[in-house]
């Protein structure tokens, strides 16, 4: 079986294509043959060695699939079937990642794909809006609240404004001059210039300060002074805190929306509605992997990156 990985820790040069053995469902698990894998920021982390992970095994990165179900085990219910378009949000661990012809997969992080949508699309879907559900849903904000994103242009935040739209919040969003029509497009109701000064933007339209802001371009302390006394604020890259004034900082991690099929099911039921947008940057083939990981890291990248394993 092709996958890509690493071998050896370092840049995107070390990115390689293995030839791996065929994995096989066991109860509880579904096999997918993966047709599409997104490029995340998190699978430069595990390339470059910079998360702790065994050392005894090739490491496949990717947290995003979309394929078609080709095996089911033991104990696994009829929602899911041979044959059918799904869409996965995978824990990586050793060869056990999205990038992959076939990956076996807890049957709990799997849910029929977004229809209307190419494997390409859809592969973009889980790990981002999850990963925003999960930060919304730790604001703990009430409709007509106001609620600030950072790092707005960004997979992350679009998926945090649209998702927060539906939830009946109002919406401060920062962006650069290039991005400000995309992120009002997205559903931002006010739009401030990026930068390490943001917070203080954000005061300018809200001067008491937000009830919550969810900090996807990880400015952690410098986003602090936008959020109201006793406000909230969420993290994506583990900062927690402190912060003054009683402000809570909750440090979101995806892994813990990995199995909620509920909460799966109901993203990809958004995206088939048009409520979430899909946005792809560009699909590459998955031998060029080196290039996506390239691409990304030099930044401004706008949608996601998608490795090809058709």
């Amino acid at each position: 079986m092709k996958a890509v990985g690493v071998v050896e820790f370092g840049g995107p040069e070390k990115l390689q294509v293995l030839d791996l053995p065929e994995p096989q469902a066991g109860p509880g698990e579904v096999r997918i043959r993966v047709h599409a894998a997104a490029v995340n920021p998190t699978d430069t982390i595990v390339r470059a060695g910079l998360r702790e992970v065994p050392d005894d095994t090739p490491h496949v990165p990717g947290m995003d699939a979309a394929g078609v179900i080709d095996q089911i085990g033991a104990d696994v219910d009829d929602r899911l079937a041979v044959g059918q378009s799904v869409v996965a949000l995978i824990v990586p661990r050793g060869t056990h990642g999205a990038y992959a012809e076939q990956i076996v997969v807890p049957a709990a992080s799997v849910v029929p794909a977004p229809q209307g949508v190419d494997f390409a699309a859809a592969s973009t879907l889980l790990m981002n809006a999850m990963t925003a559900r999960l930060a919304l849903d730790s604001l703990r904000l009430s409709r007509g609240d106001r609620v600030a994103v950072t790092g707005a242009a960004g997979a992350f935040g679009g998926y945090l404004i649209q998702l927060a739209k539906a939830d009946g919040l109002r919406v401060i969003a920062d962006a650069k001059p290039a991005d400000a029509d995309l992120v009002r497009e997205l559903g931002a109701d006010d739009v401030v210039e990026r930068g390490d000064d943001v917070a203080q933007r954000i005061r300018e339209l809200a001067p008491e300060g937000v009830a919550g802001l969810a900090d996807g371009a990880v400015l952690n302390d410098r986003a602090v002074p936008a959020v109201a006394d006793g406000g909230r604020i969420a993290t994506v890259r583990g900062w927690k805190g402190p912060a003054e004034r009683d402000i809570e900082v909750h440090p979101v991690w995806v892994t813990r929306g990995a199995q909620d099929t509920a909460g799966l099911d109901r993203l990809a039921r958004q995206a088939e509605q048009g409520v979430l947008t899909l946005r792809v940057a560009r699909v590459l083939p998955a031998e060029q992997a080196a290039e996506a990981h390239r691409l990304l890291e030099a930044g401004g990248i706008r949608g996601r990156l998608v490795l090809d394993f058709s």
